[in-house]
């Protein structure tokens, strides 16, 4: 005679274990200093020192069908105002579930420790370092300079391009400091905190990832290193429709360190774009990002080639390659170097688009005696200066006036123009500030 079966012995074995599988133990993220903000698959879930519950099977594998198990990565971002941001995975995996007849249930992550810590570390202490941006020169009448050969573009360039890579695949970037500051596109970077960056030197760097702007799908990153080869910037209002361009980059299905040239063949914003391109808007506006000013080439931009330098014909950075508009020969686009600079002056509040003080208006027949001092800032930094319709530098600038009345305006790429009526009297010291609001959000 068979034993009866105690099913309620068994049911209390079964809730037990079930019990056990899914006791929920405590997650803690902190930093130093605390008071980040905490983000995990880029939802905000608090600040530093953060806690939270979670299934004791997201940490150890569970011994039953009935046990929770972590079933995607985690990625978590410490950011706080001031300091460089850390991006890191929380856990280790893929691994595949089994039961105990060997069928495979699916796939799972652990958690790396019930405890995350950074230290976060303020960007002053890292971007280091000035960016050069070249003079604005307004028109190729006024410019004295030889426009460069290719190959001579190529030879200069190239030592400060670098072919950054992760597991996810590879793109482009560029110094901009001597100090290792690197620019790049944000979807180089994906979920990455540190990449691999290759020079044509053959030397190869870890570059950590010190910032990113997916508004105008913009990175940062920075490499240890002095006296490195970087790129200087053009000058925004320089950059002109019909220029001679070169891009460089690493495009998939091809070689490293690839040439491509071509000419600016438009400047604008989405809409303008679209328009010039004949590219469907809505296919442009899933792409493109935020407010950016873009400069649309012929020159061969290719997977690989995004965040690679688009540069004229001194060398000068005219622009961030970022994309192709698929299905479309010939037209490329690539983020403006006047969006670019208005990033970097957050970190390095000198840079402007003048590698010397501006010059003032031509002012031979006034005395100094005589003359009334203005001397103008702006917001952002690198913004141009016209009196009385004449261009005269870029803010910050003192100017010497004549007395009498003066029109100032003040223009910045993407941003609303900022104008006023001056009296300037003999002798006089006038400060201003034009603050130029991003166009549409005035």
């Amino acid at each position: 005679m068979k034993p009866a079966i105690n099913f309620h012995l068994l049911s209390f074995i079964t809730i037990t274990l079930f019990c056990a599988s899914v006791s929920a133990q405590t997650l803690k993220v902190t930093s130093n200093p605390p008071g980040a903000t905490v983000e995990i698959n880029g939802v905000v879930v608090g600040t530093t020192p953060y806690e939270a519950k979670v299934p004791g099977g997201y940490f150890k594998k569970t011994k039953t069908a009935f046990g929770k198990r972590l079933e995607s990565q985690q990625f978590c971002r410490v950011s706080l105002k001031g300091y460089v941001s850390k991006e890191f995975e929380m856990a280790n995996g893929p691994m595949e579930w089994r039961n105990l007849e060997g069928t495979n249930l699916g796939l799972y992550w652990l958690f790396k420790t019930d405890v995350f810590h950074v230290d976060l570390v303020k960007i002053t202490e890292t971007f280091t370092g000035s960016i050069e941006a070249s003079t604005n020169e307004k028109t190729p009448a006024t410019n004295t300079r030889s426009e460069l050969s290719t190959e001579e573009i190529v030879r200069v360039a190239s030592p400060a391009v670098l072919r950054l890579s992760t597991s996810d695949g590879f793109g482009t970037g560029f110094l901009v400091t001597r100090t290792g500051v690197i620019v790049t596109n944000r979807h180089v970077v994906g979920r990455y905190s540190s990449l691999k960056a290759n020079a044509t030197s053959g030397e190869e760097f870890e570059a950590v990832v010190l910032y990113v702007d997916p508004n105008l799908d913009l990175a940062l990153l920075k490499v240890d290193g002095k006296n490195l080869p970087y790129l200087r910037l053009a000058a925004p209002s320089s950059v002109r429709v019909g220029q001679s361009v070169v891009a460089i980059g690493n495009p998939g299905m091809g070689l490293s360190s690839t040439i491509t040239k071509g000419i600016v063949s438009a400047i604008g914003k989405v809409d303008q774009l679209s328009n010039s391109s004949g590219a469907p808007l809505h296919e442009l506006r899933t792409r493109f990002f935020g407010d950016a000013t873009w400069i649309q080439t012929d020159a061969a931009i290719n997977g690989g080639n995004s965040g690679g330098p688009l540069l004229n014909a001194w060398g000068e950075v005219v622009g961030v390659n970022t994309m192709s508009a698929n299905g479309k020969e010939g037209i490329n686009f690539a983020v403006s170097s006047g969006d670019l600079l208005n990033l970097l002056a957050r970190f390095y509040p000198n840079t402007s688009t003048q590698s010397a003080p501006p010059k003032p208006i031509a002012q031979a027949s006034v005395e100094a005696k005589e003359a009334g001092t203005v001397s103008i800032s702006s917001d952002p930094v690198g913004a141009e200066i016209f009196v009385d319709g004449k261009f005269v530098g870029n803010a910050p600038a003192t100017l010497k006036l004549s007395p009498g009345a003066h029109k100032i305006t003040v223009k910045a790429t993407g941003r609303s123009d900022w104008a006023r009526e001056l009296e300037v009297l003999k002798d006089s010291q006038v400060n201003l500030k034009a603050v130029l609001p991003v166009q549409g959000k005035q």
